[in-house]
Formats: structure tokens, C-alpha cells, sequence
């Protein structure tokens, strides 16, 4: 068992250590499909044998809104019909725990205040991550090892050696995971992939989108709960390998304002449409180089706790090596948004609201046909893309937010944050598999 004191004095680099972790160069040989895998390491566990119509158990690891989220949507599926059931919760706030351990009927047993003795459960199948950033991929990685599958909260990890030793501990010990960027399972885009991939537009140009609100309390300025002390929460565990600081209700609460635990908008937003865009580009490379600029100009922490060191505006460009490119704005004190439009030679693809319809470039309206596009599928839903892993699990497939496209994300999403920190273009060695 870690002790207390050992978290307080270890750093980041310590800590991914300790996950087994490997050094970007080691694994890029599985990453890019070529060279061999040199890491050995203890065999990981089997899990449990399953059945077909064996029931599913479900761990949910973090409760708090979006965790404790997950907890109703997934006892909403195992009331109507799916073949599932919560068996633990894990907060390192214990009432927290109690609380969402007695929502769906367990008892005090079920509720964990430290996640590695959650693992040690030999009956849990899923596990559901929805911590704070910071601690995706070490608990991700834990949770495959002990053979169990994974889905995780985007962005799926904090930093990109977290992403790196995620990628290749899921292809070690072929757990699925399933990031929770729920818009991969609305089937436009999928359908959109298909039209890419049929060649209807030509050659991919460019794509948009945009992820804005417009929040004047301050994005992210959630309620703290007076209930939150050193008594009732593990402060030290809470930090884990983020930088040691002293107990603060206002961090553990309003986490995603700060570069120690989250990136805001380009971590917490984005990834809702970049990986929906890269499906329906069907778009599957790594970044070649990205942009990102953003500012804070409204001051909207002002009398709602201590200030932001995220962005309240951003402005981000990717450009792939086949020479597609993505444009992505995001606010939290302005609203309005860019429409998603995939850009071809040929044509576009407008995918706003629930529909697609294809617009040819007037130099090609004789040669594509343009118009409404019919489809079948679910919209963007999180039940439907828990239902997703869980066929992935029971049929076998991928899921429609794998590791693959998960772990390309994250590229982008870490090359973003570099580039708007150090005020630098962000380039990617995809044969290093290193962010320069």
C-alpha cells in the first residue's frame, strides 16, 4: 500500500513511473504499426470469464456532476432492460460515495475512498473513470491491468506520456476502452465518414467547428460544498501527481480552471468535436502541426473565486499530412458558434442540428448530387454510447470512441495546450511519437 507521505513528495514524472509507464519512444513502434515492443512487464489479470448473456459489472470511479451523471445513466439502462448492474462507487470525498452508493440501492460496503482497493474486486467488469484530469490515465491504466475495461472521461488523459502508456497498455492486455465523447456515437457522422470515403466531396480541404457558451458567473464556478473538509476528503489522494498545494474546497470543486488538473476548453470542449469530426472526415492521421491562441478578457472569476488560469476565448488550427485541416473556436462568454461544415474539392458537408446535407461547389453542381442525406441511428447520447461499449464487449468490435482515435486526439488537444502556453506553433514526430 502507497503511503500518505510518499504521494505528498512524488512528482508527476515519479508518478507515471510507478504506472509502469514507458517512454514515448519505446512504444512508438506499436503506435505507428512497425517496430517491436520492448517493455516487459507482469502479465495483467484476465478478468472475468464472460458469457454472452453474462450480466456486465460496472464500477464508476469519481462522482461528482459528471460522474454521479454516469451513475444515473447507467442505472437507468440496467432498470429497462440492459444486462448490467452498479456494484461500487469510488470518491476520495466520502460522503460523496455513501451518497451515489445509496442512490442505487448498495450499501455502505460498496462505497470506495480508494480506487486501487475498488480494483482489487474480482466481479467488476467496467470500470467508469469521471475523476478530475489529472488522473485518467493512471487509473485507466490500474483499471486494464486488473482486467477490466475502461470507460473514460475526455479528455483521456492530462498529459501525452499518460496517452502514450494508455495506447499501449489497452493493446497488451486488449481491454476496450471508450472515451466519453458521446458524439461519436451520433450516426451522422459515421454516415458522413461513409460519404468521405465514397469519394462524394473529393479530396478533404478543411473542416469546422465550434464549442461556445457564454457563462457570466464564470464557466466552471460550481457550487462548494461546506460538507468538503479534511475530515471527510483525502486531499493528498485527490492531488496525486498534481503539484502539492494546501487543502482548497475551491480546487477540488472548480478543478477545470486550472492548467494542475485540466486545460478548460481545449481539454474539457473540444474533444466533443474533434473526435466527431475526425470520424466524419474519416480522417485517420496524426497532427502535423498545431496552432492555438486564446485569452481571458472578461474577468467573469470576479466574486466567484479564485481566477481562472484557462482561457475564456480559444482559437485552434490543425493541419494533418495529407494537408486536411481542422479550424475549432471555443468561448464561455460568447455563445455563438461556427457551423460544423466538412470542406471537400467537390463538396460540403453541412452537419448542423440533427441533420447532413451535401452543398456541391459551383464548379462541380453538374457532377454531384447535392441535397438532404438520409440516415439511421442514434443521436449524440451518453446512454447510447455506454450501450456502445457494451455491445463492443459482448460482440466484439471497436468502440466508436477507441483508443485509436482517442489517443490521436490527445495529440492534438496536448499540442494545443503547448502551443497557447508557450505562445509557439506545436509540431508532431510521428515517427518519435514526441510533441516538438
Amino acid at each position: 500500500m502507497e503511503q500518505k507521505q510518499d504521494r505528498k513528495s512524488m512528482s508527476r514524472r515519479e508518478f507515471i513511473k510507478t504506472a509502469g509507464m514507458t517512454t514515448a519512444g519505446i512504444v512508438a513502434g506499436s503506435l505507428i504499426g512497425s517496430g517491436t515492443n520492448a517493455q516487459t512487464t507482469t502479465a495483467p489479470a484476465a478478468g472475468r470469464v464472460l458469457g454472452a448473456n453474462s450480466r456486465l459489472n460496472y464500477a464508476v470511479i469519481g462522482v461528482g456532476g459528471m460522474g454521479g451523471g454516469h451513475v444515473g445513466h447507467l442505472d437507468n439502462l440496467q432498470k429497462n432492460g440492459e444486462n448490467i448492474k452498479i456494484v461500487a462507487v469510488c470518491d476520495v470525498y466520502k460522503n460523496r460515495a455513501l451518497e451515489h452508493a445509496h442512490r442505487v440501492g448498495l450499501g455502505d460496503d460498496a462505497a470506495y475512498f480508494d480506487y486501487r482497493k475498488l480494483l482489487e474486486r474480482k466481479d467488476i467488469d467496467v470500470v467508469v473513470i469521471a475523476t478530475p484530469d489529472h488522473w485518467h490515465g493512471k487509473i485507466a491504466c490500474d483499471a486494464m491491468e486488473a482486467g477490466k475495461h475502461v470507460y473514460v472521461e475526455k479528455p483521456m488523459t492530462r498529459h501525452w506520456e499518460e496517452a502514450v502508456q494508455m495506447y499501449e497498455t489497452a493493446k497488451r492486455t486488449k481491454k476496450l476502452v471508450q472515451v466519453g465523447s458521446q458524439g461519436c456515437t451520433d450516426a451522422k457522422w459515421h454516415k458522413s465518414g461513409e460519404l468521405v470515403r465514397a469519394g462524394k466531396i473529393g479530396p478533404v480541404i478543411w473542416a469546422q467547428g465550434s464549442y461556445c457558451r457564454n457563462n457570466p458567473g464564470g464557466e466552471w464556478n460550481y457550487g462548494i460544498d461546506p460538507n468538503m473538509t479534511p475530515q471527510t476528503c483525502d486531499w493528498n489522494m485527490w492531488l496525486g501527481p498534481a503539484p502539492k498545494r494546501p487543502f482548497s474546497p475551491e480546487r477540488f470543486f472548480r478543478w477545470r480552471k486550472y492548467w494542475d488538473y485540466g486545460t478548460g476548453i481545449i481539454g474539457d470542449l473540444w474533444p466533443h468535436r474533434l473526435h466527431p469530426l475526425m470520424i466524419g472526415m474519416a480522417l485517420k492521421e496524426w497532427p502535423k502541426r498545431v496552432a492555438c491562441v486564446g485569452a481571458i478578457q472578461c474577468n467573469t472569476d470576479k466574486g466567484h473565486g479564485e481566477p481562472r488560469d484557462v482561457a475564456e476565448a480559444t482559437l485552434l488550427q490543425v493541419e494533418f499530412p495529407s494537408g486536411a485541416m481542422i479550424f475549432l473556436a471555443g468561448s464561455t462568454v460568447n455563445e455563438r458558434g461556427v457551423e460544423d461544415i466538412i470542406r471537400g474539392q467537390k463538396a460540403n458537408i453541412l452537419l448542423g442540428g440533427g441533420r447532413i446535407e451535401v452543398q456541391p461547389e459551383r464548379p462541380f453542381i453538374d457532377e454531384v448530387e447535392g441535397g438532404p442525406v438520409t440516415y439511421e441511428g442514434p443521436g449524440e447520447d451518453q446512454k447510447e454510447h455506454h450501450k456502445n461499449l457494451i455491445k463492443c464487449i459482448r460482440e466484439g468490435g471497436k468502440p466508436n470512441c477507441d483508443i485509436e482515435l482517442g489517443t490521436r486526439v490527445m495529440a492534438i488537444v496536448c499540442m494545443a495546450e503547448k502551443s497557447y502556453r508557450e505562445n509557439k506553433m506545436a509540431r508532431f514526430d510521428a515517427t518519435k511519437m514526441k510533441i516538438i
